[in-house]
């Protein structure tokens, strides 16, 4: 189906107000980056920025970029992490994977001091900007969703498929409707449908408010663990 006008311009505006804010954003937070970057060097990362696997704008998966903020720093070890953690305690998995694929807040074995910090302001986030530049993200967009994630919330919740349709359309943002509006207390069926709804009704104006409403939603830290 050819793109119309109003989308030809949306998404045209929309890639240059990403080139320029990503390139601003790394710039203006580069002296945050590398504070982040000694402290978790002190804590012994071997790998700073964690790069994990996300599905992206019409489900093609990218290599999504965060600092890492738990003791478990490369995909092999997550994945290891989960392998014993499914022999040795599956009831703990299965509570996870019903918490948006998170643990309660305060029971994540793997999460460091400095990653208790930078995960509650949300600033784990901010290598994502390298994603925006590379054209896989956006700076406004829906959350990314792991794989594994997408695919046993969609046969937890077959209901949600065309929402999760319609938001894979656009691409993943840093920051979001879902990511304004409480995070983790909000379940997937509706935080599919706030994503789904923005798509539908995508626009600059919209992207504005959305931006307008992350620092207080950073500081505030709703939902963030």
């Amino acid at each position: 189906m050819p793109k119309l006008p109003r989308d030809i311009f949306y998404f045209s505006a929309k890639r240059l107000i990403d080139v320029l804010g990503g390139a601003f954003g790394l710039l203006f937070f580069s002296p945050m980056m590398l504070a982040i970057w000694v402290a978790r060097k002190a804590e012994g990362a071997k790998n700073v920025i964690f790069a994990q696997p996300r599905v992206g704008q019409h489900g093609k998966v990218f290599r999504f970029y965060k600092f890492s903020s738990m003791t478990t720093t490369t995909a092999e070890e997550e994945r290891e992490f989960f392998i014993q953690l499914e022999k040795n305690d599956p009831r703990l998995l299965e509570a996870y994977r019903r918490n948006n694929f998170k643990f309660e807040e305060g029971k994540d074995p793997r999460i460091t001091k400095v990653g208790r910090i930078i995960r509650r302001f949300s600033i784990d986030e901010l290598p994502q900007f390298f994603n925006v530049l590379k054209g896989e993200m956006s700076l406004v967009g829906p959350r990314a969703y792991k794989p594994d994630e997408l695919e046993y919330k969609l046969k937890e919740y077959p209901q949600s498929k065309k929402d999760v349709e319609m938001l894979l359309k656009v691409k993943p943002g840093i920051t979001g409707v879902w990511q304004v509006s409480g995070r983790a207390e909000i379940d997937f069926p509706q935080r599919a449908k706030l994503d789904a709804d923005y798509a539908r009704r995508r626009s600059l104006w919209e992207d504005f408010k959305i931006i307008l409403r992350t620092p207080v939603a950073m500081i505030v830290g709703k939902g963030a663990y």
